[in-house]
C-alpha cells in the first residue's frame, strides 16, 4: 500500500502512518450550521489514530461526528482534526478518534520507521520473488 502525502497543518508529526484504504463509513454529526447530518462515504486513507475522508457536509474544525465502520457495525467518536480541499463537491476532513481504538480498521499498520525503499522491504520482496 502507498503512503499518502502528509497535510501539515499544525506542524506535528503524525503518529501513526496513513495507508491508502477506502473502507465504507456512515459519519454523522452537527455541521457548521448547527443541523444534524448522516452521510454515506469511504475512507481516502486510515491510520491507527484516525482517517482522511470526504464529506458533502460542511463541519467545522474541533467538531464532534461519530463514525460506523460499514462491515463491523462498529462506532468510534472522532474530532475533525483537519480540514482540507473540496473535490467535486465534497471537502477532505481528517478525523482523529477521541479514544484510541487501533483496532478500529481491523489492519496491521506497519511501523513508523516502514519505507518500501528500506533493505528489509527489498529482501522480503525478493525472497517472495524466488520463491514464484
Amino acid at each position: 500500500m502507498s503512503q499518502v502525502p502528509t497535510h501539515t497543518h499544525t506542524g506535528a508529526r503524525r503518529r501513526s502512518q496513513r495507508v491508502l484504504m477506502q473502507v465504507g463509513v456512515r459519519v454523522r454529526g452537527k455541521d457548521a450550521q448547527g443541523n444534524d447530518f448522516e452521510e454515506g462515504t469511504e475512507t481516502l486513507a486510515i491510520n491507527a489514530h484516525g482517517a482522511l475522508i470526504l464529506l458533502k457536509a460542511r463541519v467545522i474544525s474541533g467538531g464532534l461526528v461519530h463514525m460506523k465502520h460499514n462491515k463491523t457495525g462498529e462506532e468510534q467518536e472522532c474530532h475533525v482534526a483537519f480540514l482540507g480541499p473540496v473535490r467535486s463537491g465534497r471537502a477532505e476532513i481528517g478525523v482523529e478518534f477521541t479514544t484510541p481504538s487501533p483496532n478500529f480498521w481491523r489492519v496491521a499498520f506497519p511501523p513508523e520507521d516502514w519505507s518500501p525503499k528500506s533493505p528489509e522491504a527489498r529482501n522480503a520482496t525478493n525472497k517472495l520473488r524466488a520463491q514464484k
